[in-house]
C-alpha cells in the first residue's frame, strides 16, 4: 500500500488572485480521495517542526524572523508570499512532511508527499514562493539519523533547485541534480552537483531521453540509499511559468520511468510535488496527481508482480 503524507493546513484562505495556487494541495487531496488512491489506511499526517529543529538547517535568526513575522519588505518581496499565521503554520509543517515521506519510503520502498519541493529557499532567505527548504531539511535529518549513507536529490522541476544546491553544497553525502529550463527563474543559478539546463520549448521525447539517461547514470555513479524525487509539473507546455513543451502523457511517462528505475534497483523513493501553476486549479491538481497515480501503479505491481505493468 502506497503511503501518502498530507496535512489539511497545507491549503488555507489565501488571496485568490495570487500567482501561487495555495488551494492546489487540498484539491490534490480531494482528487486522490475521490479516485480511491488516498484513504484512511494509507494517509499519514506530519507534525509541526519546532524552531530549534528548523534552525539546525536554516539560519536561526532567519527562522525566528519568519516565524514571528519580522521580515523586512525586501525579504517579503523576495519570498513572494504575503506573511500570515496560516502561511507560517503550513511552512513549519511541510518540511516535516517531506521528512516523514523519506522515513516511510525507507520502510516501504516508496512514499509520496502531497506537497514539498520548496527548492528556492536558501539558508538565510526565502525566494520564489519558498520559505524553508524541505528537501535540504529532510536530507540533513535523514543523514544525521544514520539510516542512510548517501542521498540523491533528483529535481525535475522546471526551475533550477538553487536553494537546495547551495544548502547541500558542503554535504558530500547528498548529491544534488537539477534538470531545468536554462532560461528561466532563477536568473542567478547556483551550482548543483549536476545541472542539466534544457532549451526553451523542449518536447517529450528529447526531454524523457535526457531525464532517463541522466538518472540511470547517477544511480550507477552515486549509488544512493534514498532518492528524493521532485516531480514538478511546471514543465507542462501550458504552464505560465514553464517555457518547456511537455505533454500530460510526457509528465506521466517521466514520473513512471523515474520511480520504476529507482525501484528496479531496490532504491527507496520519496516524491514531492514541486512547482505547477495554472488559473484552473483543479486541472493543476490533476497534473500534480500524476506522480502519485504512477507511484500507486508501481506499488501495486510490486505487491502483486503477476499483474501486467506498462513501461
Amino acid at each position: 500500500m502506497l503511503p501518502l503524507v498530507y496535512h489539511p493546513d497545507y491549503s488555507f484562505p489565501f488571496p485568490g488572485e495570487h500567482r501561487f495556487p495555495m488551494e492546489k494541495f487540498a484539491l490534490l487531496h480531494d482528487y486522490l480521495r475521490s479516485s480511491g488512491i488516498a484513504h484512511r489506511d494509507n494517509e499519514y499526517r506530519p507534525g509541526r517542526a519546532r524552531q530549534s529543529l528548523l534552525s539546525q538547517v536554516h539560519c536561526p535568526q532567519y527562522v525566528d524572523a519568519i516565524v514571528n513575522g519580522n521580515l523586512d519588505q525586501k525579504a517579503l518581496r523576495r519570498m513572494g508570499l504575503p506573511w500570515s499565521a496560516g502561511l507560517i503554520r503550513r511552512t513549519c509543517i511541510a518540511p516535516m512532511g517531506t521528512l516523514l515521506t523519506a522515513q516511510l519510503a525507507l520502510q516501504h520502498g516508496l512514499a509520496c508527499h502531497l506537497a514539498g519541493g520548496t527548492h528556492h529557499a536558501h539558508y538565510d532567505f526565502g525566494s520564489g514562493f519558498c520559505l524553508f527548504n524541505d528537501l535540504a531539511f529532510a536530507a540533513k535529518q535523514v543523514l544525521a539519523s544514520g539510516s542512510v549513507q548517501k542521498i540523491l536529490i533528483f529535481d525535475c522541476d522546471v526551475h533550477q533547485g538553487d536553494g537546495t544546491a547551495a544548502m547541500l553544497m558542503e554535504e558530500p553525502r547528498a548529491f544534488t541534480c537539477s534538470i531545468h529550463c536554462e532560461k528561466n527563474f532563477p536568473v542567478r543559478k547556483m551550482t548543483s552537483d549536476l545541472d542539466v539546463g534544457l532549451p526553451l520549448g523542449m518536447t517529450d521525447q528529447d526531454y524523457l531521453d535526457t531525464v532517463f539517461e541522466t538518472l540511470e547514470s547517477l544511480l550507477e555513479q552515486v549509488k544512493p540509499d534514498l532518492v528524493f524525487y521532485d516531480a514538478g509539473v511546471d514543465v507542462y507546455h501550458h504552464d505560465p511559468l514553464g517555457r518547456l513543451a511537455i505533454s500530460l502523457q510526457g509528465i506521466a511517462d517521466r514520473d513512471h520511468g523515474v520511480i520504476r528505475r529507482c525501484r528496479d534497483k531496490g532504491i527507496p523513493v520519496a516524491t514531492v510535488i514541486g512547482g505547477g501553476y495554472d488559473d484552473d486549479r483543479r486541472a493543476l491538481a490533476r497534473r500534480h496527481a500524476l506522480v502519485i497515480e504512477e507511484a500507486a501503479r508501481i506499488a501495486a505491481f510490486s505487491e502483486n508482480p503477476s499483474r501486467e505493468e506498462s513501461t
